[in-house]
């Protein structure tokens, strides 16, 4: 009798182990399944504290920079941002999903005031901001996403911190490139009187037809508009593009036929190149 509830009693303990085996590896199974899907993608992860940082970015904007457009609501701004692409597929981003934050935040300037760039982003911000210029990193919206990443999935509230769509790798149509695109559009269609450029002569091909500047920019200038481009390469080295290449011929042809006028000037190091600003 001691032997059969001895018996049953190890009987009930290895299917209590079996039970236990079972859920625990069916619970690690799922997580892995679950998060080898948000690591599917190529590029990085979502920032970490992203809403927080979107959030102290606004409220602490300069001022004198925002004057220029309408008085901010940062709560409000927010919660347009994330409803935007929150528990959304990350690579079927619309430029409608952004038009309610674009709208709260217009990046009109006046006329003048803008600098664009293409590979040249500090060189640009480090031009502009002594003269009181305007890169679209300057904006409300440009200072708030600058060098941030963002996506969700479908059907969840939180965001992918783990990747999220690369544009060359997974898809264009991700919610991180087609903000850039929505914004660079509306900043360049805004643009009158002149505007200046920054263009990096170091490269083969200073300007690149793929780059926001190319696809998005240029083409999306107004009319009667005057495009200043400065080409500046790094110190020590020949440039490799100048004002008479290829690509620069290119984009003149683009303009020509927007009837924007176009101004190049070459040949300037990267290091000089903020004396010679100041002194024209």
């Amino acid at each position: 009798m001691a032997d059969c509830c001895t018996r049953k009693k190890l009987c009930y303990c290895f299917l209590l182990c079996f039970l236990v085996a079972g859920i625990i590896g069916g619970a690690i199974g799922i997580h892995k399944w679950y998060h080898s899907g948000l690591n599917r993608w190529h590029g990085l992860g979502s920032t970490a504290d992203f809403q927080k940082i979107i959030q102290e970015r606004c409220d602490n904007y300069p001022q004198q920079i925002w004057s220029y457009s309408r008085s901010r609501n940062c709560q409000e701004i927010k919660q347009a941002f994330m409803s935007a692409f929150i528990s959304k597929d990350p690579c079927k981003a619309t430029k409608e999903d952004y038009r309610r934050l674009i709208d709260l935040a217009d990046p009109t300037v006046p006329c003048n005031k803008i600098v664009l760039w293409s590979k040249t982003k500090e060189l640009a911000r480090e031009y502009a901001k002594p003269r009181g210029l305007v890169t679209l990193e300057d904006t409300l919206l440009g200072s708030l996403a600058d060098d941030l990443h963002w996506c969700g999935e479908p059907g969840s509230p939180d965001l992918n911190t783990w990747s999220c769509p690369d544009w060359k790798k997974d898809c264009r149509t991700n919610y991180l490139t087609v903000f850039w695109e929505v914004l660079s559009k509306r900043f360049a269609e805004s643009a009158c009187g002149t505007v200046q450029v920054v263009l990096d002569g170091s490269l083969e091909n200073a300007f690149n037809e793929m780059s926001i500047f190319g696809r998005v920019e240029a083409p999306n200038l107004k009319p009667m508009v005057t495009l200043q481009a400065w080409l500046v390469h790094d110190p020590g080295k020949p440039p490799r593009d100048s004002c008479s290449g290829s690509s620069i011929t290119k984009l003149k042809s683009i303009l020509s036929e927007r009837n924007v006028r176009f101004i190049c000037r070459d040949n300037l190091s990267k290091n000089l190149s903020l004396e010679v600003w100041r002194i024209m």
